[in-house]
């Protein structure tokens, strides 16, 4: 009978003895940004390990494993507060670089590094256990990677998009601008000439304007942590785990220290749906149209000329319903179409997953669209800001979605749009055998992320790192043996052009005397 407690006890102590203590830093004041990494964080807590999270959306209760350090304040609040004029004067008519490098990079390190607790963190690390490796979004603020630097441990990046320009030299992600588009152009392959040159000039210009813009971080580092520390955009990065997918991202190459992990966010939550929400959605036997701008964008701030075209061609499609989000129901303007059902708030991979949903209208945000290829429902995209336009132009190169601009729109175009993805039933059999492909993986996003996290804590920081990373872009892109085979085939025709002028020169010389010698006789 003694047995048993002693396998208990060994089975305990390994469970503990295998589990690793995570800093998770996810400052970034975007909701759509943090479910990423909540889910990253909380797959790794439901694993044994301990996760302390620094971010502006502590839990509402607690949850195992997973504890927040530092709720972080911000003067910019994103979720439900970006009206139609903000996006429009801020986001569209400007460089995408910008406000990643400003707004959400330098005002994001100026705000939060000064934080005491994190100023104590970093002075007075736990010891019982110590940290095992920082986990912390690479978007704009990458002054926090000097975290791990002065903790002495690894550093695991979490790309919540496809990789921006400026991230590939961090891990030496090769990158071949041939037919590989960079995230903030909207280009598809195959690339003519002009596209492909394009691609070539937007990549490196973004890449020196970012960190051009975001140099004032390594300032800020130095002066909140010490000096003699190393530039933010020299980093010491252990691995990256990247929002791609090969079945959406296509064929590209790619380190070992990039792994995918496209779909990392979707997990169900244990929030109930509204019972009135439910019994609407279920009641809603011709189906329904799910709507939503997403976490941070109000439709109801949206001109009225706008409204008026959703409101028209919305209303055309009775009796099938249109399920709206609206965080301020009450400011929309009056006519809205009896289909119509708004709620400020509702799980949205519940109501993806809805037997009775038909089609998704988004502004194109990774997350969301990303939860309707996995439910398999078509989309109409109107999108409104950054990596947007390029995930709704490769659904619609899939043929799983129609574009609309949502600036010059009609309703003729937006009946069209309606009317296709509601009507021709291409658009969801190519969705729901792209949704196929998409959940055909070998093991879940968490739980490749979490192989290749321990594997790096196991095996060391620099196991995935590749040897490009120790060499200059003229050796990296064989400048030097490019020029050495150049001189050499030059010093080659030299020697060849030299040796024939010589022979032609003894010939003619010896020519010239024979005739000479005749002239005499």
């Amino acid at each position: 009978m003694r047995v048993l407690p002693v396998i208990l006890v060994s089975l305990l102590w390994l469970t503990v003895c295998s589990a690793y203590r995570f800093l998770g830093i996810f400052p970034l004041p975007g909701k759509s940004h943090f479910i990423m990494l909540e889910s990253l964080a909380k797959g790794l807590a439901d694993k044994g390990h301990q996760v302390d999270v620094i971010s502006p959306f502590p839990q509402k209760k607690p949850y195992p494993n997973y504890t927040d350090i530092v709720k972080l304040t911000s003067t910019m609040v994103f979720v439900n507060n970006m009206t139609y004029e903000f996006v429009m004067t801020l986001l569209v008519h400007m460089n995408p670089v910008i406000p990643v490098a400003t707004i959400a990079g330098n005002d994001v390190c100026e705000a939060h590094l000064k934080n005491p607790i994190i100023q104590n963190l970093v002075r007075n690390p736990p010891k019982n256990p110590p940290y095992d490796a920082v986990i912390m979004e690479l978007f704009g603020a990458h002054c926090f990677a000097a975290i791990a630097h002065l903790l002495n441990i690894p550093l695991i990046g979490v790309s919540t998009t496809s990789m921006y320009p400026w991230l590939n030299n961090l891990i030496a992600q090769p990158e071949n601008l041939a037919f590989v588009p960079n995230t903030l152009v909207d280009l598809e392959v195959p690339m003519n000439f002009w596209q492909r040159t394009y691609n070539v000039f937007n990549t490196y210009y973004s890449k020196l304007f970012f960190n051009y813009l975001t140099r004032s971080q390594d300032d800020l580092v130095r002066k909140y942590f010490g000096p003699n520390l190393p530039s933010v955009h020299k980093m010491n990065l252990a691995l990256m785990l990247i929002n791609s997918h090969i079945a959406l991202n296509k064929i590209q190459p790619l380190t070992p220290a990039a792994i995918q992990v496209g779909g990392i966010h979707i997990r169900d939550d244990d929030l109930p749906l509204p019972q009135e929400l439910k019994r609407w959605m279920d009641d809603s036997k011709d189906g329904f149209v799910y709507f939503t701008f997403g976490s941070m964008v109000l439709i109801e701030t949206f001109p009225q000329k706008i409204l008026d075209v959703f409101y028209t061609s919305l209303g055309k499609i009775a009796p099938v319903r249109v399920l709206m989000k609206v965080p301020n129901p009450e400011k929309l303007p009056s006519g809205l179409p009896k289909n119509v059902y708004t709620s400020a708030w509702m799980s949205q991979l519940k109501v993806l997953r809805h037997p009775n949903v038909r089609a998704f209208i988004t502004h194109g945000g990774l997350m969301g669209t990303l939860e309707a290829i996995t439910c398999g429902v078509p989309m109409i995209g109107m999108p409104l800001f950054a990596d947007q336009f390029k995930n709704i132009d490769s659904y619609v190169t899939k043929n799983i979605a129609v574009k609309l601009d949502v600036h010059k729109l009609t309703e003729q175009d937006m009946d069209a749009a309606l009317n296709a993805i509601l009507h021709d039933p291409r658009y969801m059999e190519n969705v729901r055998n792209l949704s196929k492909r998409f959940i055909d993986q070998p093991l879940r996003p968490i739980d490749t992320a979490n192989y290749w996290i321990e594997y790096v804590i196991k095996y060391g920081d620099d196991v995935l790192r590749s040897p490009a990373m120790d060499l200059t872009w003229w050796q990296l892109c064989l400048v030097d043996v490019v020029a050495c085979v150049l001189l050499c085939v030059a010093a080659i025709i030299t020697v060849a052009v030299t040796i024939v002028r010589f022979v032609i020169e003894m010939i003619n010389g010896n020519h010239h005397r024979s005739l000479h010698s005749k002239k005499i006789n």
